[in-house]
Protein backbone atom coordinates (compact mmCIF):
# COMPACT_ATOMS: atom_id res chain seq x y z
CA UNK A 1 0.00 0.00 0.00
CA UNK A 2 1.04 3.20 -1.08
CA UNK A 3 1.69 5.93 1.72
CA UNK A 4 0.08 9.40 0.30
CA UNK A 5 2.06 12.13 1.79
CA UNK A 6 1.30 15.97 1.42
CA UNK A 7 3.10 18.98 1.99
CA UNK A 8 3.96 19.15 5.95
CA UNK A 9 2.07 21.00 8.57
CA UNK A 10 0.50 23.02 5.95
CA UNK A 11 -3.52 21.09 6.73
CA UNK A 12 -6.59 23.09 7.89
CA UNK A 13 -7.87 20.31 10.08
CA UNK A 14 -8.41 21.31 13.63
CA UNK A 15 -10.35 18.79 15.92
CA UNK A 16 -12.60 20.51 18.48
CA UNK A 17 -11.90 17.70 21.63
CA UNK A 18 -14.09 19.36 23.72
CA UNK A 19 -17.13 18.90 21.08
CA UNK A 20 -16.20 15.52 20.24
CA UNK A 21 -18.63 12.79 21.20
CA UNK A 22 -16.29 9.86 20.21
CA UNK A 23 -19.13 8.30 18.10
CA UNK A 24 -15.86 7.33 15.15
CA UNK A 25 -17.75 8.50 12.07
CA UNK A 26 -14.31 10.39 11.34
CA UNK A 27 -12.19 7.52 11.49
CA UNK A 28 -14.64 5.30 9.20
CA UNK A 29 -14.60 8.05 6.63
CA UNK A 30 -11.80 9.24 6.52
CA UNK A 31 -9.54 8.01 3.39
CA UNK A 32 -6.65 8.46 4.69
CA UNK A 33 -6.75 6.76 8.36
CA UNK A 34 -5.88 10.56 9.74
CA UNK A 35 -8.21 10.04 12.76
CA UNK A 36 -7.98 7.02 15.56
CA UNK A 37 -10.61 6.64 18.77
CA UNK A 38 -9.04 6.82 21.95
CA UNK A 39 -10.00 7.01 25.20
CA UNK A 40 -13.53 7.70 23.59
CA UNK A 41 -12.37 10.48 21.94
CA UNK A 42 -11.27 11.15 18.67
CA UNK A 43 -7.62 11.78 17.74
CA UNK A 44 -5.89 13.37 15.13
CA UNK A 45 -3.10 10.59 14.48
CA UNK A 46 -1.50 11.45 11.24
CA UNK A 47 -2.11 15.68 10.71
CA UNK A 48 0.20 15.45 7.57
CA UNK A 49 -2.33 12.88 5.61
CA UNK A 50 -4.91 14.94 5.48
CA UNK A 51 -5.69 16.14 2.11
CA UNK A 52 -8.40 18.81 2.93
CA UNK A 53 -11.69 16.40 1.32
CA UNK A 54 -13.73 17.69 4.45
CA UNK A 55 -15.85 13.84 4.75
CA UNK A 56 -14.89 13.78 8.30
CA UNK A 57 -16.60 17.59 8.82
CA UNK A 58 -19.89 16.30 6.17
CA UNK A 59 -19.88 13.51 8.88
CA UNK A 60 -19.61 14.58 12.08
CA UNK A 61 -22.55 15.16 13.87
CA UNK A 62 -21.12 17.28 16.59
CA UNK A 63 -19.39 20.00 14.65
CA UNK A 64 -16.16 18.80 16.29
CA UNK A 65 -14.30 19.00 13.06
CA UNK A 66 -13.56 22.00 10.71
CA UNK A 67 -11.23 22.25 7.92
CA UNK A 68 -11.00 24.66 4.57
CA UNK A 69 -10.70 22.12 1.70
CA UNK A 70 -7.89 22.83 -0.44
CA UNK A 71 -6.57 25.87 1.19
CA UNK A 72 -3.78 23.39 2.48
Amino acid sequence: MQDFRYLEDVATLVLDDQKCIGCGLCTEVCPHAVFEIQRKKARIVDFNACMECGACVSNCPADAISVSPGVG
